[in-house]
């Protein structure tokens, strides 16, 4: 079963490169000498994948393509019983695999690690947009992201209900406090952008209801309110009626409050928890 040009939403080459990454960390110092002493040579059996606790599920056919290395595409059969983006109760079985015991084992590791990475991501992040359903916001990640890892990440996101921010530094605009102190302000740090990347989206970060005004003055598509309370971000709502500008809450937000900044109108949550602080989501890989 070849899993790994069937992600909708990844790069392939992207997959193989992490998995490519991450078997040789397990394998650098030589084959799985555990595996090797162990286990029969020819031997085959079934293994069954399921998560310890509930949560959301991402990352299957990225398990599956650390198979596809370790076994090859045609060396084992997988009966998937979940999809990405499903809602897991503890015990479900999402797949059970059947194959060479030897490569199962030596792929386990492997394999686990990024599905219960990346579906630990999409749990944390199913919780944000439970917490404000029906409020018209959405929850989105950021940057906060692990190295080599960005686009995995990103995906499971997704996986778990959420928005993207921006992949990189050139696919759009975040005028930053920095930036602003660079340019002067934050009418300037706008004017240089529109001048020198007309075709970027743009987004300016304000700490202040007054910078929020300016950009406003200004014509910004999308403010990020940093740091603000429910209090100023209700005014800044009220501040950018009529306009065409969108607001972004952002800094220091924690579940418990979600929805108290979403009620205020903000369109977007910027939750870099989703990716830098999200627990696994253990999974379990069982030889029947």
């Amino acid at each position: 079963m070849s899993a790994s040009t069937a992600i909708p939403g990844l790069d392939t080459d992207d997959v193989r490169r992490v998995i490519a990454s991450a078997l040789e960390e397990d394998l650098r110092y030589g084959p799985d000498a555990t595996t090797a002493a162990c286990v029969p040579p020819g031997a085959v059996a079934t293994a069954t994948v399921s998560p310890r606790r509930p949560g959301t599920l991402a990352g299957l056919p990225v398990f599956l393509a650390v198979l596809d290395v370790v076994l090859g595409a045609d060396g084992y059969q997988a009966s998937v019983r979940h999809r990405d983006a499903d809602r897991l109760a503890a015990g479900d079985t999402v797949v059970a695999i059947r194959g060479p015991v030897g490569g199962l084992l030596t792929a386990e590791r492997t394999a686990l690690n990024l599905l219960c990475h990346l579906s630990g991501i999409a749990t944390v992040t199913a919780a944000w947009v439970d917490a404000v359903a029906g409020t018209g916001t959405s929850i989105r990640d950021s940057r906060k992201t692990l190295p080599g890892l960005r686009t995995l990440q990103k995906y499971a996101v997704r996986c778990g209900g959420g928005a993207n921010h921006r992949m990189g530094l050139g696919d759009a605009v975040l005028i930053k406090d920095n930036h602003v102190a660079a340019a002067g302000s934050v009418t300037a740090a706008i004017a240089a952008v529109r001048a020198a990347v007309p075709q970027l989206p743009c987004e300016v970060e304000v700490s202040t209801l007054d910078e929020l005004d300016e950009a406003l003055a200004a014509a910004a598509s999308l403010v990020l309110l940093d740091n603000m309370t429910v209090a100023q971000c209700a005014e800044a709502v009220r501040r950018a009626a009529g306009s065409a500008t969108e607001l972004e809450a952002s800094g220091g937000l924690t579940l418990d409050v979600a929805r108290p900044y979403a009620e205020t109108g903000v369109r977007y949550l910027a939750v870099g928890a989703l990716t830098h602080s999200a627990p696994a989501l253990d999974f379990g890989l069982d030889l029947a």
